[in-house]
């Protein structure tokens, strides 16, 4: 445990449920692991304890939070949970945090199969409807010349990130047609407890995560994790972003939370220590702009960045993401007015200290 975690407090210890399995972590939420094929190897889902008025009186089941991606080892978890986990009830609903694979990518299926509906904010429905259907600029083909004109010239990785094109729609080959739209502050009920919306930007267009007071439980999605920094990267559809201010001012929405929420993350184990957490991310970006602020007393581009920000040696998934987040903090700079940015001759963009 590196010096950052010690700070938290992990009530479970190293306790993790077993793939197909679940392990409650408080009164009707069950903690469920699935397995990812990349470097971040696991995503953690929920299943909260249902209650809904039904034609016939009240309907008790499950509502299910995030999905995992779409792959045939996902899929035989959830048959393992659907057999061992669900205490003979049926799954009522579906809720998505947001629109990255890992999330949404079997919610169509899991909708379709228990023939419940889908809920969303409209932005990560908007995009992952979008990404799935592979829809001119936000298809795989948009990110080779928008990396080229932030300077990756590499052309190995160029080709291996050729192969990526239509990576979106091998992790979500569909997403549901219609959807029940959840919105920021919006109080809905899941079974005997109310859950408030808190919407957050920078890591996603509107990621959702889910905050119940009785509980004093947050489900964050992705947008506060213990261990890993959120990733939070300018992309090709919207060049002219700034998410990393878009992250630290959606931090804020957590300030009147209680420190010692337990906070349920998409990635890592169940944790308390809130504030600490967000103190801690607000240290890590203002490091990282001081890095790439020093660098760019001579013209950078995001490319140029990238070794600086991420030392170790990184595959294609991740140069795309750390490429994406070396540009956030460049931009982030230049929106507070800092450094210039130029075209140069060269055709790549690059950055400055004013």
């Amino acid at each position: 445990m590196n010096l950052l975690e010690a700070q938290l407090n992990y009530p479970f210890d190293d306790t993790l449920p077993d793939v197909g399995g679940a392990f409650e972590v408080a009164p009707g939420i069950k903690w469920l692991r699935m397995g990812l094929p990349f470097a971040l190897n696991h995503i953690n889902l929920w299943l909260l304890k249902e209650s809904v008025e039904g034609e016939s009186g009240l309907v008790k089941g499950w509502t299910i939070i995030d999905c995992g991606i779409a792959n045939d080892a996902t899929r035989d978890a959830w048959e393992q949970i659907f057999a061992t986990q669900l205490e003979g009830l049926p799954v009522i609903r579906v809720i998505c945090t947001h629109c990255h694979p890992d999330h949404v990518g079997l919610a169509d299926w899991i909708c379709s199969r228990w023939n419940v509906p889908l809920w969303m904010t409209t932005g990560e429905y908007t995009f992952a409807r979008m990404m799935s259907a592979a829809l001119p600029g936000s298809d795989g083909t948009a990110m080779f010349p928008f990396f080229k004109l932030h300077g990756l010239a590499d052309p190995q990785m160029l080709q291996e990130l050729e192969g990526r094109r239509s990576y979106y729609p091998t992790l979500v080959p569909s997403v549901p047609l219609t959807y029940v739209r959840i919105h920021d502050t919006q109080n809905f009920r899941i079974g005997e407890n109310t859950w408030r919306v808190i919407t957050g930007f920078g890591h996603a267009p509107e990621h959702a995560s889910l905050y119940c007071k009785e509980l004093n439980v947050l489900i964050s999605g992705d947008m506060v994790l213990p261990r890993i920094s959120t990733n939070v990267s300018v992309f090709a559809i919207e060049p002219e972003s700034n998410p990393v201010q878009q992250f630290l001012d959606s931090l804020l929405k957590y300030k009147d939370l209680p420190d010692d929420t337990l906070v349920l993350p998409s990635h890592g184990k169940p944790f308390r220590g809130l504030h600490t957490r967000i103190q801690q991310y607000v240290d890590h970006h203002a490091a990282r702009l001081q890095e790439v602020l020093d660098a760019c007393v001579t013209p950078q581009s995001a490319a140029d960045i990238v070794p600086i920000m991420f030392v170790r040696k990184l595959d294609s998934h991740q140069l795309s993401f750390a490429l994406g987040e070396a540009l956030a903090h460049l931009h982030k700079l230049w929106f507070d007015g800092i450094l210039k940015r130029d075209i140069c001759a060269d055709g790549t963009i690059r950055f400055r200290v004013r």
